[in-house]
């Protein structure tokens, strides 16, 4: 029997879908649009729907939204190169000549350079002294500096591309804003690739102009590779801090036992589950979980209910970092599973332990109720900052 949760936790998936898989892990949705779809929320259903090709993730399906009403507006296809709202072989076109370029084996050599920016990291955030935000200071710089490397962003450009990218990512801009950002951040990828092209250096980008993709199609795969790389690994390693503060037991427990930080990281993915959910639509009535899917129908994959689905993690609400569960879905599953899934664990790995022996007394500097999240209708879920300090 799992342990009730704690009431107001903010890592806790909504409690109304959580009591809705209490009762079954598929239920009807309806969309502010009046649509009537699905949600899964159950651990087992979602894995059959990310490997059932009856479902598709292609971008010009997807008209209804759960938490925004489109009108009459027709969503196009996504463009060249924008491979995750894509099915095969279009999205493989694009995947393929990634996936040799994001192997374990390449990532875990990144880590001396990881090692080096964490470092740099930590040096700026104990030079600004108690107080600081973490948020700004160590979750956001440390992946956005590993993707620009990874890209080969010039250097002298990475504080401006970064600017721009947080802009359009955050979810928090207005709409005009965002859509500047949004052009800005393709202008310059699109200058980017010619210049890879022109003149190849050492990165993935410059690598990826020896395959046959086209510009078009190298300025989309690096869009997907920013929004993949640096958005949601930033708000893990600030909400991981979070959790592990909020939860000092399992610290002292990472803290006392280095060798645990592998599974650490796996049980954080699990427990906070940054990418919430992800969308399909069904391309033929489907059966799913005893009920009929008709061809057309919008389906929400929850992946942090099933996440903590007492089917398959026991005690799911609870923080574990001794956890011998594997298989999250924090990643995703099937042919769309997370590229970067490698290059996130690694980074983790190398700064939370890096940040927690360098400020052993780390605290946060201001109470809970003003750590405030980002906001409801975002993708990626997080923190917008977290205070913290420590004893100098």
């Amino acid at each position: 029997m799992p342990t009730a949760r704690r009431a107001g936790c903010p890592f806790d998936p909504p409690a109304e879908l959580l009591e809705a898989r209490e009762h079954s892990p598929i239920s009807r949705l309806r969309f502010p649009d009046g649509h009537e779809g699905w949600v899964v929320t159950g651990y087992d259903l979602i894995r059959s729907v990310l490997v059932d090709t009856r479902f598709s993730s292609r971008k010009e399906l997807m008209r209804h939204h759960p938490l925004i009403d489109y009108g009459d507006i027709e969503v196009p296809p996504a463009p060249p190169g924008e491979f995750l709202l894509m099915d095969d072989p279009r999205h493989s076109r694009y995947r393929k000549p990634l996936a040799g370029r994001f192997t374990a084996r390449r990532m875990r050599l990144l880590a001396e350079r990881i090692e080096e920016i964490t470092t740099q990291h930590l040096d700026a955030l104990e030079q600004a002294g108690p107080g600081s935000d973490l948020v700004a200071a160590f979750a956001k710089p440390i992946p956005a500096m590993v993707i620009c490397e990874l890209l080969g962003v010039p250097y002298e450009d990475r504080g401006r591309f970064q600017s721009q990218v947080e802009s359009f990512l955050s979810g928090e801009t207005d709409d005009e804003t965002l859509i500047a950002a949004y052009v800005a951040t393709q202008e310059y990828l699109a200058e980017l690739v010619a210049a890879k092209r022109a003149n190849p250096t050492d990165d993935i980008l410059s690598e990826l102009t020896e395959t046959d993709l086209d510009d078009e199609e190298l300025r989309g795969v690096a869009l997907i590779l920013l929004a993949a790389g640096f958005d949601t690994t930033a708000n893990t390693l600030a909400l991981g801090t979070y959790a592990l503060l909020r939860n000092p037991e399992q610290l002292a427990a990472l803290r006392a036992e280095p060798e645990l930080a592998d599974t650490a990281v796996e049980e954080l993915l699990r427990y906070l589950t940054v990418a919430r959910s992800s969308q399909r639509v069904a391309l033929e009535d489907v059966e799913l979980g005893g009920q009929l899917i008709e061809a057309g129908t919008m389906v929400i994959l929850s992946y942090n209910t099933a996440n903590r689905d007492p089917e398959r993690f026991s005690d799911p609400h609870r923080l574990d970092v001794r956890r011998q569960e594997g298989g999250h879905l924090a990643f995703g599953h099937g042919i769309h599973l997370c590229l970067g899934a490698q290059l996130a664990r690694v980074e983790m790995r190398i700064a939370l332990p890096a940040l927690f022996d360098r400020f052993p007394t780390l605290r946060l500097a201001v109470p809970e109720e003003e750590i405030a999240l980002r906001p409801e209708f975002a993708d990626i879920y997080g923190v917008k900052s977290l205070p913290v300090a420590w004893d100098v």
